[in-house]
């Protein structure tokens, strides 16, 4: 039941990222390099959104007044200070009751009301997509952040209210069938799911219009007035051209923004966050709930890049990353990162884990309970076997000799496979079975190469495909300054 229900969890993380990338993210596309950030670095250019909780206007009353000397400065020698404009004074007196910064983890977002059991059930839903409990000591945190991402939430949709932007129920019936069927339920029965795990359906349904509503309004408001030209274009397949064989990064973030006032907090919060990772957590369930990058609905998702297009500080870790790795908690500019990378390719270089297999699994069984020692002296024969087996001819001969089963599969791509298998079967040949693998309690198995049809070559970038990213990343740019000018002009009141 526990491996059903997390095989569950898993497709119900991948349905609600394919979500957010069809109603969010570009097509996929030949990768184009990301437009390097500035020279300041700031952030990485251009997936880095922060966030920030939305202001509010409290009302202070009429109490005690307390002074506070003020924190030292931490700003580096010559860097301008970004709270010169403020023009504060070095000794703040501060008036009224102590306020914290979210009374109840409820707020009304202009009369629009957020209530306790939103963030509830959106909490639930985040617990549900990473298939573990919340701990007690984070649920408070983990409040306050969704919390922050249903004022978001709230404030893209009435934007798109505003410019008359409706998303009509059927649509999102259409994407909550999608998601269902990701997980092999009907949407009664994901409701009833839902519901029996503290969430509810109605969350889910809010989630896919604040991100269908965003969409829309980010074609209607801020891609009509884009525009890239064809120099541009022509420019990125000349570097894409001139970088070819160079590495490139299938990266995950996520971003968690800092101030030196709540750097320590952040970064053990960070620190959480990798030791829930290394622990089996979902990194696309934590980017989409806990990132403050615009790549968090995409579940962190940056595509295809090159160091040299990520600040020094991510650059110098990510190129001591491979396949499958997690990085520590990096300080950056404004806050700290943590990437995952999920995959390597050489640029505009046939890749060999593209080869396409035909294979054959001999399995073996061995009775319940057998120890290590017993199962050792089948095991030794059985690999000295696997060595000379005589290529798929001679699959079935050695599964009859050691009483297994044999099972057929045609069209595995190499990259599909397990990393271990991966870096095991890309020298071999066709003939040729991998070392066995497995365990005794579940069966030890080996892999035959019967066909291998290599990747020809990479495609020549296509500039209809670069076109549509630099668009693509223009947009996200705009639309991170509206979300920013959304929040600044928001009435909200936390209660």
């Amino acid at each position: 039941m526990a491996k059903a229900k997390t095989l569950f969890t898993t497709a119900l993380i991948a349905s609600l990222a394919g979500v957010a990338a069809a109603q969010v993210a570009p097509k996929a596309v030949q990768p184009a390099p990301r437009p390097k950030a500035a020279a300041s670095k700031t952030a990485v250019a251009p997936t880095r959104s922060t966030k920030p909780a939305a202001t509010t206007a409290a009302t202070a009353s009429t109490a005690k007044a307390t002074t506070a000397q003020a924190a030292p400065a931490t700003s580096q020698p010559g860097e301008r200070k970004t709270t010169a404009a403020l023009n504060l004074p070095d000794t703040v007196t501060v008036f009224g009751r102590p306020i914290p910064a979210v009374v109840k983890a409820s707020a009304i977002v202009n009369g629009e009301v957020i209530t306790q059991t939103d963030i509830d059930q959106r909490l639930a839903l985040l617990a549900i997509s990473n298939d573990t409990p919340i701990p007690k000591d984070e649920e408070e945190r983990l409040r306050v952040q969704v919390l922050r991402n249903l004022i978001d939430e709230t404030l893209q949709i009435q934007a798109a209210e505003a410019a008359e932007i409706k998303v009509a129920p059927i649509d999102i019936d259409r994407t909550v069938a999608r998601v269902a069927q990701g997980v092999k339920r009907s949407p009664a029965e994901l409701a009833t799911y839902l519901k029996q795990n503290g969430s509810s359906i109605s969350s889910i349904r809010r989630q896919i219009q604040g991100e269908i509503a965003w969409q829309r309004l980010q074609r209607q408001k801020i891609e009509s007035q884009i525009s890239v030209g064809d120099d541009e274009v022509k420019a990125v397949i000349d570097r894409l051209n001139a970088s070819k064989g160079t590495q490139e990064y299938r990266v995950g973030e996520i971003y968690l923004s800092s101030t030196p006032a709540n750097q320590a907090q952040v970064a053990q919060a960070a620190q959480q966050i990798i030791g829930a990772l290394q622990q089996g957590a979902s990194f696309a369930g934590y980017a989409r709930q806990y990132s403050e990058a615009s790549t968090a609905a995409v579940g962190g998702d940056l595509g295809w890049v090159k160091p040299e297009q990520l600040p020094d500080q991510l650059a110098s870790v990510l190129r001591q990353m491979g396949p499958g790795q997690l990085s520590q908690a990096i300080a950056v500019p404004g806050g700290y990162s943590i990437i995952a990378v999920q995959d390597t390719r050489k640029v505009l270089t046939a890749d060999p884990r593209n080869a396409v297999l035909s294979l054959k699994q001999l399995s073996i069984s061995f009775p319940k309970g057998t120890t290590a020692a017993a199962a050792e002296p089948t095991l030794q024969r059985f690999a000295a076997a696997a060595q000379n087996i005589g290529g798929c001819g001679g699959a079935d001969k050695t599964a009859a000799e050691f009483k297994g089963e044999v099972v057929q599969s045609d069209g595995v791509k190499l990259r599909d496979l397990p990393a271990a298998l991966q870096e095991m079967m890309l020298p071999m040949q066709v003939g040729q079975a991998t070392r066995p693998f497995g365990s005794i309690g579940e069966g030890v198995r080996v892999l035959v190469i019967c066909g291998r049809d290599e990747e020809q070559s990479a495609n020549a970038p296509n500039p209809d495909a670069v076109f549509a990213q630099l668009q693509e990343e223009r947009v996200n740019l705009r639309a991170r300054r509206y979300l920013r000018d959304l929040r600044r002009d928001a009435v909200i009141d936390y209660r």
